[in-house]
């Protein structure tokens, strides 16, 4: 898969459409986390659309960044 921008030098994150998660710092100085699909990065932003929406995270916020494997299917629950 190829790797998209070197942000801030040290996270690298593939093209856009991959399953990421991203850790970022949120106003508060508290970190949170988004988990879903990379829509788009720049030098400036990464969108990325999880299980809480669509979130646009500041660059210059991120603390971590990587690739995860896609969503686990859901197992069919057993009929009685």
């Amino acid at each position: 898969m190829p790797e998209h921008s070197d942000y801030q030098g040290l996270i690298r994150l593939p093209a856009p459409g991959a399953r990421v998660v991203v850790r970022y710092l949120i106003p508060t100085g508290e970190a949170t986390d988004a988990l879903g699909e990379l829509l788009s990065a720049d030098d400036h932003t990464l969108v990325v659309d999880g299980v809480r929406g669509v979130v646009r995270i500041p660059v210059d916020s991120i603390v971590a960044a990587k690739p995860v494997p896609p969503r686990p299917e859901r197992r069919p629950r057993p009929t009685d």
